[in-house]
């Protein structure tokens, strides 16, 4: 198989964010191509990093990437949804730092047997885990059409959700759906033609909609985000990147919570256990400079936050 070309998207903000020490353990949740893990673990020769990916491919292309430059690295072939309890079995209860690159890697989205894109021709499928069962197609094909609709509606933001739904139904009526391109053209059938001239690819609301349902990202992070926050030494820092306004929503909001002050009424005084633990690094998302966008088109959607959990007083 010809080497696909993965560019890690804010590489040099999120090393910068996360203020590494040479001596730290660090968490990438988000292996991928490699790209963070592999500048991570230059910086740290006396430390330990910990890198969390389900997809077999991907650990299989890290590995080779990372061993080329260190052996002071872990992967595990897991959701990032057992952060915390992964790590608790190999004794490491709290870390300096924890990355979260979400999304789809660049080469899941460019080998066309992974179901992914709606640019390449191929069996439905869009598992990150291709050992679990459930895939695009059993959505597509067997799932109702009022929960195809809230599908593509709360994880697409897809305005024509409705019609969409209705024409999948239709369609599945006559023959299954079973790749991509039948899908894409169920969705352009939905949609006026007047929509369909509009920038960007018809598909794409339905596919990121699909995807995140078949992996069930939302939940999933928003949980393993919440556990990294107890994970944290102090001074230690988390780094998100998220590419979609469903993630950085989560992201912001777990953090403002945890930045702010959770007081029951009428107290006299502030109690140690509800004093603020943690602080915002950035107030405002950091996004990609002008001269990444032009050598990368994924970095545009791309919002990074920080936060950092307070030193001992």
């Amino acid at each position: 198989m010809e080497e696909n070309k993965h560019i890690s998207v804010l590489l040099d903000e999120a090393i910068h964010g996360l203020a590494i020490r040479k001596d730290g353990l660090y968490v990438d949740c988000t292996l991928g191509g490699g790209g963070h893990a592999k500048e991570m673990l230059a910086m740290i020769p006396d430390g330990h990093l910990f890198a969390f990916d389900q997809d077999e491919f991907a650990l299989h292309k890290a590995s080779r990437r990372l061993g080329a430059i260190a052996s002071n690295y872990t992967l595990i072939k897991d959701n990032f949804v057992h952060l915390k309890s992964r790590l608790m079995e190999l004794g490491v209860r709290e870390v300096d730092g924890i990355l979260y690159d979400l999304g789809v890697s660049s080469f899941q989205f460019d080998i066309p047997d992974r179901g992914f894109s709606y640019n390449h021709d191929f069996t439905l499928d869009m598992r990150m885990d291709q050992s679990q069962t459930l895939d695009a197609k059993e959505i597509v094909n067997d799932y109702p059409e009022d929960k195809i609709r809230e599908i593509l509606w709360r994880y697409g933001e897809e305005r024509f959700a409705p019609q969409i739904a209705r024409k999948i139904i239709k369609a599945r009526l006559e023959k299954q759906i079973t790749t991509t391109f039948e899908l894409v053209d169920v969705i352009k059938s939905a949609l006026p033609a007047a929509v369909k001239r509009e920038k960007g690819h018809p598909a794409k609301q339905t596919f990121q909609a699909l995807r995140i349902a078949v992996n069930d990202e939302l939940s999933v992070f928003e949980k393993s985000l919440s556990d990294a926050l107890t994970l944290l030494k102090p001074k230690g820092r988390i780094v998100v990147i998220t590419f979609h306004s469903l993630e950085d929503r989560i992201c912001k909001q777990i953090f403002r919570k945890a930045t702010t002050l959770q007081l029951p009424k009428d107290l006299p005084f502030v109690p140690k256990e509800y004093e603020i633990k943690f602080q915002l690094i950035n107030q405002h998302v950091i996004t990609a400079t002008k001269e990444e966008l032009d050598q990368n088109k994924r970095a545009h959607s791309a919002k990074l936050r920080i936060i950092e959990r307070k030193a001992l007083e």
